[in-house]
């Protein structure tokens, strides 16, 4: 009987102690940001670009905002840029603008745009700047190019070059 009634307060004590404990929390994620630049010019085009749009030159700043778990595994990106350049004719328009998967010398296809539509930015004096912000970015193709930002590189188009106007391979700043 005496060990029933033991067992029987044993088991009142750990209820009444699960009740005061307060639920697990998940740890809150964790946000970062890497930035890299990159120096836009027309020769570093494939094949490098002749003509009146030859003289400009740009640089860019992008930075990618990271949120990631517990464990330290990122979860989600966005990236914020922002392209100045210079020595362009008066009246340039940019049609868009990407980050490309390929070292130097090599092309490769549209990994990220930056979600320019033609017209959207024009420089009246061959100059200027624009700036993009909150894009999402697969984590995939975020943790590609954190790995190896030298295999990717960004690019302004226009009307006149298509293909690409002004290239620069991404460099990490510390």
């Amino acid at each position: 009987m005496k060990s029933r009634a033991l067992i029987g307060l044993l088991l009142l004590g750990s209820l009444a102690a699960a009740c005061g404990d307060d639920p697990p929390t998940a740890p809150s994620p964790a946000s970062s940001s890497v930035t890299f630049t990159a120096t836009l010019l027309p020769s570093s085009e494939v094949p490098p670009i002749s003509g009146v749009e030859a003289n400009g030159s740009g640089t860019a700043t992008l930075t990618f905002n990271l949120t990631k778990d517990a464990a330290g595994t990122t979860t989600a990106a966005t990236l914020d840029t922002t392209v100045s350049v210079t020595g362009f004719p008066a009246g340039t328009a940019l049609t868009a603008s990407h980050i490309h998967p390929g070292a130097t010398g090599a092309n490769g296809g549209i990994l990220v745009s930056l979600g320019l539509a033609a017209g959207d930015v024009t420089f009246a004096t061959g100059s200027g700047s624009f700036t993009r912000q909150g894009i999402t970015v697969p984590v995939d193709q975020a943790n590609s190019i954190l790995a190896n930002p030298a295999g990717f590189y960004l690019n302004i188009h226009t009307a006149a070059n298509p293909g690409g106007v002004a290239r620069g391979q991404l460099t990490r700043t510390p």
